[in-house]
């Protein structure tokens, strides 16, 4: 069980990523069943009117009892006694926080590629947006996670708002991993290591011996092992095996083009 004695993490922020509000999610759902009930819900209650006093929101009553009854009835939606992820997310400042449905249980980053691969079939680093609702749908199944269509059709256009901030229907790559939680999303490794196009051509052609056109499995280990050495970052076996598995999604039995790795590696998609 959760203890109100135990520091839960950023109930004081304006304003919360999906992350940290997973974390407050984990701290305070402590037996993890989906809800924040009982005991569960009085810490939580108790911790937010802290922090809450701490940056000057107060509630109007002094009562605890009082309190907490008219929260309930401003937020329980479904009037079940029970705080879940959706209500949560009302509750506190969250940036991106439906979000976290899908950082939940969308399964392995090689999964989301793999879905990523069937819709972006003409390899530009786009999906379009009439696609898009296929392509969550698709990640959804996948988790087992059960869903109506209004709730996908939400999803849908919620995240179509958050990513298409130019309005043209397409959404990238990089922005739509943001659906995968941190340890998974292995595309936000490459940030700050990204290259090129004059870059990316030079080594894939090193790799690329034979002038193909696309590098196999073993090729792609050696570039991306090379890549971080130069870039000085510390990558172990397992995390090479799991990034190098999940760039494969994208290949065409055991054919990984040129096109397809310049999605992951290259600042801009090609265009």
């Amino acid at each position: 069980m959760a203890s109100s004695q135990q520091q839960p993490p950023y109930l004081h922020l304006a304003e919360l990523t999906a992350s940290q509000f997973l974390e407050i999610w984990k701290h305070f759902d402590a037996d993890g069943n989906g809800y924040i009930e009982g005991k569960e819900l009085e810490n939580f209650f108790q911790e937010l009117e802290k922090a809450r006093k701490g940056s000057g929101m107060m509630s109007k009553s002094d009562n605890f009892g009082e309190k907490m009854k008219e929260f309930m009835q401003k937020y329980d939606e479904n009037s079940d006694g029970k705080i879940e992820m959706a209500e949560l997310a009302q509750i506190l400042p969250t940036e991106e926080n439906f979000l976290l449905c899908f950082r939940q249980h969308v399964g392995s980053s090689t999964e989301f590629m793999e879905a990523w691969r069937k819709y972006d079939t003409d390899r530009s680093g786009y999906i379009e947006a009439n696609e898009l609702k296929g392509f969550l749908s698709d990640l959804l199944r996948k988790a087992n996670r059960p869903y109506d269509e209004p709730k996908l059709q939400e999803y849908t256009q919620t995240i179509l708002r958050m990513f298409d901030l130019n309005g043209d229907g397409k959404l990238g790559l990089s922005e739509m991993s943001r659906l995968l939680p941190v340890q998974e999303n292995f595309l936000l490794k490459f940030q700050g290591m990204k290259l090129t196009s004059e870059e990316f051509n030079a080594i894939f052609t090193f790799y690329d011996k034979d002038g193909s056109g696309y590098i196999d499995e073993n090729e792609l280990d050696a570039l991306l092992k090379d890549l971080y050495e130069k870039n000085k970052k510390e990558m172990n076996i397992q995390q090479l095996t799991n990034y190098r598995k999940s760039v494969m999604s994208l290949a065409e039995a055991g054919k990984l083009y040129r096109k397809d790795l310049e999605i992951v590696l290259c600042s801009e998609p090609p265009m």
